[in-house]
């Protein structure tokens, strides 16, 4: 996992010269929705997308987790199937029930089912590198690789892969430091149970940081977002939590009013829990921003896992889930 890791920069990278061979047969109904259907490692770089082009795509983006593609969808979606390994089984159930709908499909995969499938009914796909042990760490593929089908379709500019690239040029100018703070942030939470607590507009950050716990370091984890945390999480902070180890992921420019209920609420919650740190992230953009804390946390959640002696790359009981699942 860590070489996975390290790779990061270079897959980003690679990702940027994929994006720039991707085109798009014409679809013949304007775009007024984006669908995109994927889970865990494939799934999360939907979340990414999401709150990186909120503001600048020109139609509202849903990240769809389930089985079953919305009713809405039509032939005025563009719907993004994104699978890694191609066999994901809930994603090849949405790709299935979206070819009725007339919406156009775009898979991002590296081979398997879902690519025979988009290739066998002629829709568009993007294929990334396969190889890679585990699909939680081929984010930088996914989503570059999605952000690429978004302006295929014309719906955002080109202006976020610069940014994507100046995010890779900080990640390698800065891995050093990285690696170092994300070693500390292991030994700090290391006997404790992670809460993590972000500004709205960075959640997919959460939620990787979230993820990455879960999987690399075997360790259960809790994420909520501000504004919406104060109007009820906050009430549960009442009594003493000496287990539990509150991170503030932050940004220097996040929104005036939101920051000052972060402010508020630290001081509030520092007096039940545990442990509390801030975590500031570095870079000018959003991407830049967020791209530094996701290989902060994803770094940060290997050293978890040495100081926890467990294999991060190990998924047993989620193979064990999809065997018994197989058998049905």
């Amino acid at each position: 996992m860590d070489k996975m890791i390290a790779r990061f920069p270079d897959q980003l990278a690679e990702a940027l010269q994929i994006a720039a061979a991707v085109s798009l047969k014409k679809h013949t109904s304007p775009i007024r929705t984006v669908l995109v259907s994927g889970l865990g490692g494939s799934g999360i770089g939907g979340n990414f997308v999401q709150d990186l082009l909120g503001a600048e795509c020109k139609a509202p983006i849903v990240v769809n987790k389930g089985y079953d593609a919305p009713h809405w969808a039509n032939k005025h979606t563009l719907a993004i199937c994104s699978s890694y390994s191609g066999n994901t089984e809930e994603t090849v159930q949405v790709f299935e029930q979206l070819r009725a709908t007339g919406a156009k499909i775009v898979c991002v995969t590296s081979g398997g089912k879902l690519l025979e499938l988009a290739k066998q009914h002629g829709f568009d796909y993007v294929q990334v590198p396969g190889g890679w042990s585990s699909p939680r760490a081929c984010l930088g593929y996914s989503i570059v690789a999605q952000l690429a089908v978004l302006r295929g379709a014309k719906l955002i500019s080109g202006r976020i892969f610069r940014q994507i690239e100046a995010a890779r040029k900080l990640l390698v100018r800065d891995q050093a430091n990285i690696q170092k703070r994300a070693q500390k942030l292991a030994g700090f939470l290391a006997d404790k149970t992670p809460v993590l607590y972000c500004a709205d507009t960075t959640e997919a950050v959460a939620v990787r940081w979230r993820q990455q716990i879960n999987e690399n370091a075997k360790m259960l984890c809790w994420h909520h977002v501000l504004p919406e945390m104060n109007h009820n999480e906050l009430v549960g902070w009442r009594t003493e939590r000496p287990d539990v180890a509150v991170i503030w992921l932050r940004n220097r420019d996040d929104y005036e009013r939101t920051t000052v209920r972060m402010n508020i609420i630290k001081e509030i919650i520092e007096h039940f829990a545990g442990a509390s740190i801030e975590v500031y992230s570095k870079g000018k953009s959003a991407a830049e921003k967020m791209l530094y804390l996701v290989h902060l946390g994803d770094w940060m959640s290997v050293y978890l896992a040495e100081a926890r002696q467990v294999d991060p790359v190990e998924i047993k009981v989620i193979e064990y889930l999809k065997n018994e699942l197989a058998k049905l």
